[in-house]
């Protein structure tokens, strides 16, 4: 992800999340030195757009999903699991055992994906977003 992809990025933040993140979020993740954050483009109606993004930390050995959202115009097309498995990569490559992630505990469409790729609920956030519990999620290679 570069600074020339945030507008892009914030458009799909905002169509799928009640609290998204901001401009300045975003942009102080691209210089935070633990921070990764990947795009993924595709060919949509003649034009490349931002199909989705994930954004992670990398600290001694353990990795944490901060975000991650699809384009709703190209949802339920494998764009975030082609994300996640290229973060995976990456992650094995830089000697990361294990991952965590929150998500909102009524998101059953993330929750069925993330176990899908091995994740295991591991205990509740109460209020973690504010008006809902998290469900934080665990995942060893």
């Amino acid at each position: 992800m570069t600074i020339g992809d945030l507008e892009e990025a914030l458009k799909i933040e905002r169509a799928s999340f009640p609290n998204p993140w901001s401009y300045g979020q975003f942009e102080s993740e691209l210089k935070n030195p633990v921070s990764v954050a990947l795009t993924a483009k595709a060919p949509f109606e003649g034009d490349e757009i931002l199909a989705g993004y994930i954004i992670y930390w990398t600290v001694h050995g353990e990795a944490h999903i901060l975000n991650i959202a699809v384009n709703p115009l190209l949802r339920r097309r494998g764009v975030a699991t082609f994300l996640l498995r290229e973060s995976f990569a990456r992650m094995r490559r830089n000697l990361v055992f294990e991952v965590f992630l929150e998500v909102r505990k009524s998101n059953a469409p993330a929750r069925e994906l993330y176990r899908r790729f091995g994740f295991r609920e591991a205990f509740e956030r109460k209020n973690y977003y504010g008006d809902e519990d998290a469900i934080v999620m665990t995942l060893v290679f």
